[in-house]
């Protein structure tokens, strides 16, 4: 692959540089910003996190701010993007960069790869784009490409797969010159990736540097390769969620400090599916006389193991009175500002935000 892949660099450059989508974190080699992107990028789309990224570094500029950041703080600008142990994982990597490397950014690929919640993928990125070594970047969209343009039949969500073609691609890099020809090459990769040989729907073959030394191309195998392993499918758990409202206060609780969505804030739930009358019943297990129950939409979030499927209801208290211990009773202001409840529970908070459950 590597080999007849060398033909075609300059072609690949040349369509980068003339064709690649202006974005933020493309205008900087700062690695924090590249780091902060590429973190941001798993798992969410491009232009949704461009005003995370944007807020995210207005508040929190470099590793020392980051580090110094309080949890639930963090928690909040990193609310709607998700997989929050990545940026309980950042804030770690922060502390450890501040205490170890005295608050520079490490320069080499084996000591970011060393800071925690770092894999190869994102390690390569940082050294390539903000320092200029021949490390690959290997994520899904390189590898479509590859197994594509070398007509590759192996599973690309296999371990082996993505280190051969890592082992490959660095190979090929050792031969550039020194400089940002390593980090416009793994750009250039993952942008045709994103754009061009797209996973969904035919390639987009004519736009393609690559065209010409594709073997699934010429064998007419673009919409069979890559080979990816089915999925297992997802648990599905079923859940109450409580909307109880004091006055224009929402009550609020703290998940545990474990598994998933871990230290969150959430809206008071239960773990199965409850009539109203069952609802009452619990509310009064509590301790709670609520003056009025009234039925929510249902909705449903995927998780990448789990399938939440909620229904949910909007609860009156009276004033006065006492709660669970755990519970919060949070301002509109607090909810946006203060309080991260994940995007899990976003059918509620937005019915919040519309007044849906007055």
């Amino acid at each position: 692959m590597t080999g007849l892949m060398r033909e075609y660099i300059g072609p690949l450059l040349d369509w980068y540089d003339a064709d690649h989508r202006d974005l933020p974190w493309r205008r900087t080699r700062d690695p924090y910003r590249i780091w902060v992107s590429e973190i941001m990028l798993q798992q969410t789309r491009v232009q949704a996190v461009i005003p995370y990224y944007r807020r995210f570094l207005e508040e929190l500029p470099d590793t020392a701010h980051l580090a110094a950041c309080p949890d639930d703080r963090l928690m909040k600008l990193w609310q709607g993007l998700g997989y929050y142990s990545r940026v309980r994982s950042m804030k770690k990597a922060a502390e450890r960069i501040e205490r170890d490397f005295g608050g520079t950014f490490p320069g080499t690929y084996e000591k970011i790869l060393s800071l925690p919640g770092i894999g190869s993928y994102t390690a390569g990125a940082v050294s390539s784009i903000a320092f200029g070594l021949p490390e690959p970047a290997v994520d899904g969209n390189v590898l479509r490409v590859t197994a594509r343009f070398a007509a590759d039949e192996e599973n690309i969500l296999a371990a082996s797969c993505k280190k051969r073609t890592e082992a490959g691609l660095r190979a090929l890099m050792r031969e550039f010159p020194e400089g940002e020809m390593c980090g416009a090459f793994n750009q250039a990769l993952m942008e045709l990736g994103a754009v061009v040989c797209v996973p969904k729907g035919e390639p987009l073959c004519g736009a393609c540097p690559l065209a010409g030394g594709c073997e699934a191309l010429r064998r007419g195998l673009t919409r069979v390769l890559p080979v990816r392993e089915k999925q297992k499918k997802r648990k599905k758990e079923t859940l109450t969620v409580l909307i109880i409202r004091r006055g224009d206060r929402t009550a609020v609780r703290r998940r545990p400090d474990r598994g998933l969505l871990a230290d969150l804030y959430e809206y008071p739930n239960c773990p199965t599916h409850l009539s109203a009358d069952e609802v009452l019943g619990y509310l009064r297990g509590l301790g709670l006389s609520p003056a009025e129950i009234a039925p929510l939409p249902s909705a449903s979030h995927l998780f990448t193991h789990v399938e939440w499927l909620m229904t949910g209801y909007s609860v009156r208290l009276p004033d006065g009175g006492t709660c669970p211990e755990d519970w919060v009773f949070a301002s509109p202001e607090e909810l946006r500002e203060k309080y991260a409840v994940p995007s899990a529970f976003s059918a509620y908070t937005k019915l919040l935000y519309k007044g849906g459950n007055r």
